[in-house]
């Protein structure tokens, strides 16, 4: 327990650095609507805990988890089918990377006009931004298993589900959590973006709603909710990745 506190000491340290740095700007600034206090953020925060935490957050994170969910089954096929079929690999690695380089404040509005206010189009904007990282990722995890095991099983007379699920899969789980760490982050950003181009409601147009009324209080404040639900996520994410693979450490 104590050396897990000390182990946080540098983090709170770099933290409460910022927030210092922080509290000096705005002071030095002096104008509200500009660059709030971090003071004035979380007392923002509070009075505005109503509408933030019982409106808002939950349609942002019904857009995260559909979103999400979706990314993970299109990266786990994608990067299943490219490495289980070298043609599908040369076909779909270059678009995969090419639709990286699309501008998501450009396509944002677009599926604004195609699917309106709904889910949708703010789910397509997160699932744009976070299915990425997870199909390169685990499909370098399966790149990183070396040949001469495939042919040790192969050997052995396993057939190719076996060495799946033996050899390739075990070996792939750590670049999978390593994906949804990235993924996690990149998702509520997607969302946000998504609900700041076009939505009535979620933190994201929330945050809009306070820049049409100079509130920069209130626009901070649901970045500063998203931050935190982010980092929470994150380190649910690592605890579970922690009790699953309880070899890493070997």
């Amino acid at each position: 327990m104590r050396q897990s506190n000390r182990a946080n000491i540098p983090a709170a340290a770099v933290v409460l650095a910022l927030l210092m740095f922080w509290q000096a700007a705005a002071m030095g600034v002096d104008a509200a609507y500009i660059l709030p206090s971090p003071l004035q953020v979380a007392l923002r925060l509070w009075k505005l805990r109503q509408p933030l935490f019982f409106a808002h957050l939950p349609a942002t994170m019904a857009v995260v988890s559909v979103g999400l969910a979706i990314s993970v089954v299109l990266g786990l096929g994608l990067a299943i089918l490219m490495d289980g079929c070298p043609v599908a690999e040369k076909a779909l690695y270059p678009l995969i990377i090419a639709s990286q380089t699309i501008p998501i404040t450009a396509l944002a509005p677009l599926f604004v006009l195609w699917f309106g206010y709904s889910l949708w189009s703010k789910v397509l904007v997160t699932v744009l931004m976070t299915f990425f990282p997870i199909t390169i990722t685990v499909f370098d995890g399966f790149r990183s298993v070396k040949t001469e095991m495939i042919e040790l099983l192969f050997t052995f007379g396993a057939d190719k589900q076996q060495v799946f699920w033996k050899l390739k899969f075990p070996a792939v789980l750590p670049y999978f959590f390593s994906a949804i760490k990235i993924a996690v982050p990149l998702s509520i950003i997607g969302a946000a973006i998504g609900e700041w181009l076009g939505a009535q409601s979620g933190l994201g147009y929330f945050s809009r709603r306070m820049m049409t009324q100079l509130d920069g209080a209130g626009v901070f404040a649901p970045i500063l909710l998203l931050s935190v639900v982010a980092m929470i996520l994150v380190t649910i994410v690592s605890i579970i990745e922690k009790r699953v693979i309880t070899w890493r450490g070997q």
